[in-house]
């Protein structure tokens, strides 16, 4: 198994504390504090956490930054199911 964690670092290059890419085998994971936000397989499907996908102000930006785009492209893309929902902090992935 291949993994590693490295922190994001902001738009000016600082390390931001909490939040964190993992990288897992064939997976790019998102995580805000001890929270999985999102995952990208190698085959670039994006799985969002049910119930923290939109948490607050800051995972949103993060999330964001980690996903390269905006909250309103991930809302229309969770109602077209190109991105899918799972509740990722209970599911053993």
């Amino acid at each position: 198994m291949k993994a590693f964690i490295e922190h994001m670092r902001s738009n000016n290059g600082n390390v931001v504390k909490n939040q964190f890419i993992n990288y897992l085998n064939n997976k790019k994971v998102f995580q805000s504090y001890d929270t999985i936000i999102a995952t990208v397989d190698d085959d670039g499907t994006v799985t969002l956490d049910s119930k923290s996908w939109n948490y607050s102000r800051t995972t949103s930006k993060y999330r964001n930054m980690f996903l390269n785009e905006t909250t309103k492209s991930t809302e229309e893309k969770i109602k077209d199911g190109t991105f899918k929902l799972a509740n990722l902090n209970t599911t053993l992935w």
